[in-house]
């Protein structure tokens, strides 16, 4: 999906009563007492989004989704609106946008200004017009990926954009694919590395609990490993397939019919992870509509009780 996706569009030491405390603990009590949220992403149905985005997203409100993520950003455009324009459509059909995902690539950043670009500026701008909490980049420049000086330039671009969201009352997030899971630099997983040179306080992880499975990644172990910093979860399923969406021999699924107990992590990530952002995302359908699958995901996920 990252390659499809981009066309298509300190941790501190803390001393309290004199108990020493895990910030990631802290970070993760702080998380989860925000307001839980049930969302689709909004990749889940991207044919009808560039068909048909009003009645696409119509379609959700009746269904009862009240929260859609968005995977389309071009020129200051989503879907084809300003922010503006867009955030009037959500109100008016009772949607709200509470992350959206928009690359950051090595490119909006300048080392040697120690700036954004304005395209960057714009992104997180037009993220607080629509009210997001999260502006979440889904993916990381593969040249950036080889070296770990290479990664620690881009691990200190998200603690800047951190910063910049900071300012409009958001935050920064990354969420994963697989790659994350299957490439080392110096021995340690490219996740590992992600999450250890990231500040807690302003850039979160969104964990897409299928994305990993396919090359090993268990969704359950990493939540254990980083209590607190599961703040947005992609919900998703996964079955056995040919060739699979990242060519790992996986396609997701609906909710409940796959490999993964996607409820129970929901349940894990909402204890510890710091988790409150539940986001359904399907990418493969077995013979249903997208739309079908949106309608019956969110029975399921509804059903459990979060």
């Amino acid at each position: 999906m990252l390659h499809s996706r981009r066309k298509f569009l300190q941790n501190s030491a803390l001393l309290v009563a004199g108990v020493s405390v895990k910030p990631s603990l802290l970070f993760a009590q702080k998380e989860n007492a925000m307001e839980k949220l049930v969302g689709i992403q909004l990749y889940s149905v991207r044919e009808d989004m560039f068909k048909n985005p009003l009645a696409t997203l119509t379609a959700l409100s009746k269904m009862g989704y009240q929260h859609v993520e968005h995977a389309n950003y071009v020129k200051r455009k989503f879907y084809g609106w300003t922010a503006s324009e867009f955030k009037k459509v959500l109100n008016d059909l009772g949607l709200h946008m509470p992350s959206g995902h928009t690359e950051l690539k090595s490119a909006h950043w300048n080392n040697a200004t120690k700036q954004f670009t304005d395209e960057w500026k714009y992104t997180v701008e037009d993220a607080a017009t629509l009210g997001q909490q999260y502006v979440i980049s889904p993916g990381m420049d593969e040249n950036v990926r080889k070296s770990y000086d290479g990664l620690m330039r881009f691990a200190e671009s998200f603690n800047n954009a951190g910063e910049l969201c900071k300012k409009w009352g958001m935050k920064f997030g990354y969420h994963n694919h697989n790659f994350e899971f299957s490439e080392k630099v110096n021995d340690q997983l490219l996740f590992d590395i992600i999450v250890k040179n990231t500040n807690a306080s302003t850039v979160v992880m969104q964990l897409d609990t299928g994305n990993m499975y396919g090359v090993g990644g268990r969704a359950k172990e990493w939540i254990e490993k980083y209590p607190g910093r599961f703040a947005s979860f992609h919900v998703k399923d996964e079955i056995k397939a040919e060739k699979g969406e990242m060519g790992d021999g996986y396609d997701s699924t609906l909710l409940g019919k796959g490999v993964i107990d996607t409820k129970g992590l929901c349940f894990l990530g909402k204890k510890i992870g710091g988790t409150h952002h539940f986001i359904i995302e399907q990418e493969s359908y077995q013979g249903l509509t997208p739309l079908e699958c949106a309608k019956i995901n969110l029975a399921t996920v509804n059903g459990w009780g979060l």
